[in-house]
């Protein structure tokens, strides 16, 4: 499927067909792409966009890269992060010029909710610099947030661990599980938005080469600096968070060996 935006009123408006609109198209958002509406975006954009399995490829060479002209940043990204368990995958930006064109085989929520905010807000969003760097302002904000809540979910994990414990063997034995399952699934959340803030920090400093080399405004190159000082932060507390939750894994074992060595001299 591809998504078409063009800046009317200084706002993004969605359209039905890129060919039509061509000209006038600042962004080109491709979810899923088929065969044909890959073939249509490199016509459109000028260059070859890359493979979902060159997507994938964990070399910074493959991620960060200038071709024909054409500016290529990929990182992975959560989707699905109201769950436990959020699906990681790769996405591309692709600046050409005044066009914008991201490439995705999932759905982050803010591929959502950004253009929804620049379809009726003027954000300044009028052309591919402007409206990735508002888009990346998105995407940082949302990890933001599932560290808030990830963290706010640590702390309810501590307190379980830490409070007084019912006397009954049995029923101490399935909160221990219950808490090895749940500490088990914020360490993954965590691990995952760490990864993904580093593939952030990586497009980040070539984000800020880029704007340096092709000349961007004096506003878009203090956001991307901006941008690159929230990442780095965000990836510390991100650090944080694993050590605190290795921590509270460290805890609860000692505590589930205490209760065995009890019930042994028993």
């Amino acid at each position: 499927m591809i998504k078409a935006f063009v800046v009317d009123n200084d706002r993004l408006r969605l359209v039905d067909d890129l060919v039509a609109n061509g000209d006038k198209v600042v962004w080109a958002d491709l979810f899923n792409p088929t065969k044909d509406e890959e073939t249509a975006i490199e016509s459109w954009l000028g260059v070859a966009i890359p493979t979902r399995e060159e997507m994938e490829e964990i070399e910074i060479s493959s991620r960060l890269y200038i071709e024909d002209g054409a500016y290529f940043m990929t990182a992975t990204l959560p989707a699905q992060t109201e769950a436990d368990d959020p699906l990681m995958s790769p996405v591309t930006f692709a600046l050409a010029g005044s066009r914008l064109v991201t490439v995705r085989y999932h759905e982050p929520k803010a591929f959502k909710t950004f253009p929804l905010r620049a379809e009726k807000v003027a954000t300044g969003c009028t052309s591919g610099d402007t409206i990735l760097i508002g888009l990346l302002e998105a995407i940082v904000d949302r990890l933001a947030d599932i560290l808030e809540r990830a963290g706010r979910d640590v702390e309810a994990i501590s307190r379980d661990i830490f409070e007084a414990r019912s006397t009954k063997v049995s029923k101490r034995n399935r909160d221990f599980q219950e808490l090895l399952k749940a500490i088990g699934r914020k360490e993954d959340i965590a691990s995952s938005i760490r990864d993904s803030l580093i593939s952030l920090q990586r497009l980040a400093g070539f984000l800020a080469h880029v704007a340096t080399q092709t000349k961007m405004s004096k506003d878009i190159r203090a956001r991307v600096k901006t941008l690159s000082r929230d990442v780095l932060s965000l990836a510390d507390h991100a650090t944080f968070l694993s050590q605190k939750i290795s921590f509270l894994l460290d805890a609860t074992l000692g505590m589930i060996s205490i209760e065995q060595n009890a019930i042994i001299k028993i």
